[in-house]
């Protein structure tokens, strides 16, 4: 009988060999894309400051991404009650002296000495995916119960939620992050049927709520969000102007687009065109081949990644990959959507692309978890392939069985 061979210990260096090149490839080309549109959408204003502050922010971001590579995704394990404490904490900031408001929001905090600000909610998005990664890891064949996954949700994403709606008031990031919560636990579920009924409920819910906005004031500023929503002209003046702005940015793009830099939208016409707003800036000037291109490149990572999810060794690895790819996916189809118009406004950036040095840093670790996944992965297939090669060579020449 052969005798087992143990794998020889593999070096960190090593682990950037083993990077996916395509997702590396695409989310390089969307962050450059990024800074050349948030330099197009604001050179008016604001010259180079905004394109300086983005600049940094990436640069900050890759070396947070290659320091996740080199580290392992796998000591978030030990480390997931520092990361939810700390989004839980820098949340309660927000309500005290170092909170920040900014456009009638206040989501930011500022420590003395740090030249930047912080967004509380970023890093909750990283926080939200480790845990849950982790208890659908716990729960075993207890995720098959839809009762026990929705008090696990509620217990996951609940306090953040929470936290989020009373201090920040930013229902899209609440949105996302349920969303996030709940695609993890469909995904890692066999019972496709229940989380099916679930979201009919939602959907339902929601229509009830629009149709009670519409007759009513009693949801407050979001209820005259929906009514701007079905009625932009109506209300172009007011909740709807941006919207209004936006559309116009879209149509006048047409199928080639203006031109580079030749926006006239963002002439003081839409509001906060670098940052929610800036995909129709995409369409005006680069056209629908130019916004079609982008949504494919984020296809093309959002696909990749479903590859890695897939091939990773260990339910932990998998699920955070998936709950990358939730967050990247519901935050593309809900910004396009509200540029379009498709849903109501509410704040949600553009991976990558949106102005936001907080987004794209936490955005940057999440690929840099992805990228050490499939490290992982390929280092794993490498020691299995070795091993069998050697019982080959050092036993009776018959390849085990697989």
């Amino acid at each position: 009988m052969a005798k087992k061979v143990k794998a020889k210990p593999v070096s960190r260096w090593s682990r950037f060999k083993n990077m996916d090149v395509l997702v590396l490839i695409t989310v390089f080309f969307l962050n450059v894309f990024g800074l050349v549109m948030i330099y197009s959408a604001s050179s008016y204003s604001n010259s180079t400051s905004l394109l300086i502050k983005q600049a940094i922010a990436v640069g900050g971001g890759i070396v947070l991404m290659l320091g996740t590579v080199f580290v392992g995704h796998t000591i978030l394990k030990k480390l997931w009650w520092l990361i939810y404490g700390v989004a839980v904490i820098f949340l309660a900031l927000v309500k005290t002296s170092l909170g920040v408001e900014s456009h009638g929001a206040r989501r930011w905090i500022h420590f003395p000495g740090i030249p930047f600000n912080i967004q509380p909610a970023e890093i909750a998005k990283i926080a939200v995916i480790i845990t849950t990664a982790l208890m659908i890891c716990w729960m075993g064949n207890e995720i098959r119960n839809i009762w026990k996954v929705m008090i696990a949700c509620g217990i996951l994403a609940g306090p953040l939620a929470l936290e989020i709606i009373l201090f920040t008031k930013n229902m899209s990031t609440t949105i996302i992050l349920c969303g996030i919560v709940g695609l993890m636990f469909f995904l890692a579920s066999p019972c496709y049927k229940d989380y099916l009924i679930i979201a009919g409920i939602a959907v339902g819910l929601a229509a009830v709520f629009i149709l009670i906005s519409l007759f009513t004031d009693w949801a407050g500023f979001r209820g005259s969000r929906i009514t701007a929503w079905l009625n932009p002209e109506e209300y172009g003046q007011e909740t709807g102007y941006q919207t209004k702005q936006a559309l116009y940015a879209i149509g006048s793009g047409g199928i080639g687009g203006k031109g580079l830099g030749q926006s006239m939208q963002k002439l003081n016409y839409l509001p906060e065109a670098q940052n929610d707003m800036i995909f129709s800036i995409i369409c005006e000037e680069w056209g629908l081949f130019g916004a079609f291109t982008i949504m494919f490149v984020f296809a093309v990572l959002i696909w990749r990644i479903a590859l890695i999810a897939m091939r990773a060794k260990s339910l932990f690895s998998s699920m955070l990959a998936c709950g990358v790819l939730a967050h990247i996916a519901l935050q593309v189809i809900l910004n396009i959507a509200v540029v379009t118009n498709s849903v109501p406004n509410t704040g949600v950036s553009l991976p990558f692309i949106s102005y936001g040095g907080s987004s794209v840093l936490c955005l940057l670790i999440e690929i840099g978890i992805v990228l050490s996944v499939n490290c992982e992965t390929k280092e794993k297939n490498r020691d299995e392939i070795e091993r069998r090669t050697k019982e080959y060579d050092d036993g009776n020449r018959t390849m085990p069985n697989t």
